[in-house]
């Protein structure tokens, strides 16, 4: 979609996906080392009762939701911001995601591009909110 195109208040919805443990453990081993994602004895006793994913991998796979949905497509240029930046609760082993994306801003920045801000609202399938951020791309005319 061209910059035009968008307006604010527009709301999208993505496909799903399915986190597996297995994508878990491998996401934590190489980004995100820490036990809570990759001791499951250890994490059995914390707080979470188990195995959680990383935040920095619900982020990704929020953004690669959403970019997925292809709406952007080649008219996009670049990101220019990730903000407020909020990871709500733990995302488990077979969760599965999807996304609500609202356009909250458009800014006119020069003759062939605007900057469309949406926020990312990610949610399990029980419905709870587990992820929100707001992005900001370029995107031409």
């Amino acid at each position: 979609m061209k910059f035009n195109e968008f307006f604010i208040g527009q709301r999208f919805e993505t496909d799903s996906i399915r986190v597996t443990k297995e994508k878990i453990m491998e996401f934590a081993s190489e980004f995100d080392p820490q036990y809570m994602h990759l001791d499951e004895k250890k994490t059995q006793e914390g707080m979470f009762g188990g195995i959680i994913a990383s935040g920095i991998q619900t982020l990704a796979l929020t953004f690669k939701l959403w970019v997925e949905c292809g709406l952007y497509g080649e008219d996009v240029v670049a990101g220019t911001a990730m903000d407020n930046i909020r990871f709500i609760k733990p995302v488990y082993p077979d969760d599965e995601l999807h996304v609500v994306v609202e356009v909250i801003n458009l800014e006119d920045n020069r003759k062939n591009t605007g900057i469309v801000t949406v926020n990312l609202s990610t949610f399990n399938h029980t419905t709870q909110k587990i992820f929100e951020g707001d992005l900001s791309v370029i995107i031409k005319k």
